[in-house]
C-alpha cells in the first residue's frame, strides 16, 4: 500500500506550496501581536488628548502614520510567510453585492447592539440595580468614550475633520486596516493549527479568540466600549469567514464607525453633555 497525503480541509484556503511552520510563527507574532504594544500605548496619552488628534491636519498625519506602521508590519510578515490572497481572504466577494451586503450588515449589527443594550438596561432596572429614573444618565455616562479617539467638538465644527473621520478613518484606518489584521491573524492560526481552525466552526472559534484581543485593544473606550468592540469584532470576523472575503466586513465596519462618529457628538449636545 502506498501512503497518501491527507485531503485538504474544505474550508481551508489552498496554499501554492508548503511553507515552513517557523515562517507562520513569525507571521502570527508580527500580525497577531501588532495590537499588544498599542494597547499599552493608548493608556499613555493625556486624558484630554484624543488618539487621532484635535485638528484635521493632525488627524491626517496620525492616520498616515498608523497606516504606514501597519503596512510595514503586515508586509514584513507576508514576505516571511508568503500567504496567498485566498489565505488572507483578499478576493473581492461576492462581486457587486459587497457594498449592499456591507451596508445591510452594518444596519443589522447596529440593531442587534441596540437591542442588547436595551435588554441589559431592562435587566438592571428589573433587578433594582439601576433605578428607572437613572436609565438615561446610565446610558450617557457608560457609553463608549468616543472622545478618547476623536475630538467631538471638531467633529461638529470643522468640516474637514468631520469628513476625514467619516471616510479615511472609518473606512481605511478602521475598516481596511483592522479587517486585514483580523484576516492575517486568522491565516496564521489556520496555517499553524489547520485541524483546529481549518473547518468553518474552527474558523469561527478563531475569530472569537481574535475578537477578545480586538476588544482589549479598545479598553481606552471604557469597559462597555471594549465589550462592544469585541462583539463587533466577532460579528465582522464571522462575516469574513462566511464570505471568504474581508470586503463585506470592511464596508460594514466603515459604515458602523462613520455613523457613530457622525451621530454621537450631536446626540451628546442634545442631551446637554457637550457644549
Amino acid at each position: 500500500m502506498t501512503s497518501s497525503s491527507p485531503a485538504p480541509l474544505p474550508h481551508l484556503p489552498p496554499e501554492a506550496k508548503p511553507v515552513a511552520r517557523w515562517r507562520w510563527w513569525i507571521h502570527l507574532i508580527l500580525i497577531g501581536g501588532y495590537v499588544l504594544p498599542r494597547i499599552a500605548l493608548t493608556f499613555q496619552l493625556p486624558r484630554d488628548q484624543p488618539a487621532l488628534s484635535h485638528s484635521a491636519a493632525g488627524l491626517l498625519a496620525v492616520s498616515v502614520i498608523e497606516l504606514a506602521i501597519f503596512a510595514l508590519v503586515f508586509t514584513l510578515a507576508c514576505l516571511i510567510s508568503r500567504p496567498s490572497g485566498e489565505q488572507l481572504l483578499l478576493p473581492w466577494r461576492p462581486g457587486w453585492w459587497v457594498v449592499p451586503l456591507g451596508l445591510g450588515y452594518s444596519i443589522v449589527i447596529r440593531i442587534a447592539a441596540g437591542m442588547a443594550i436595551f435588554l441589559v438596561v431592562l435587566v438592571l432596572i428589573g433587578t433594582h440595580v439601576l433605578p428607572a429614573s437613572s436609565a438615561q444618565e446610565f446610558l450617557t455616562t457608560r457609553r463608549p468614550a468616543v472622545e478618547k479617539l476623536v475630538d467631538l467638538t471638531a467633529l461638529r465644527t470643522d468640516p474637514a475633520y468631520f469628513w476625514l473621520t467619516l471616510t479615511l478613518v472609518s473606512f481605511v484606518v478602521a475598516g481596511v486596516r483592522e479587517e486585514m489584521w483580523r484576516a492575517g491573524t486568522l491565516a496564521g492560526l489556520r496555517a499553524l493549527w489547520p485541524r483546529a481552525f481549518g473547518s468553518l466552526g474552527g474558523q469561527i472559534a478563531a475569530v472569537t479568540l481574535i475578537a477578545v484581543i480586538f476588544g482589549a485593544g479598545h479598553l481606552q473606550l471604557g469597559l462597555l466600549g471594549a465589550l462592544m468592540a469585541g462583539l463587533l469584532g466577532l460579528f465582522l470576523g464571522v462575516i469574513m469567514v462566511l464570505h471568504r472575503s474581508i470586503w463585506p466586513a470592511v464596508i460594514a465596519h466603515g459604515f458602523i464607525d462613520a455613523t457613530t462618529f457622525a451621530l454621537v457628538p450631536f446626540a451628546l449636545q442634545k442631551l446637554g453633555h457637550l457644549h
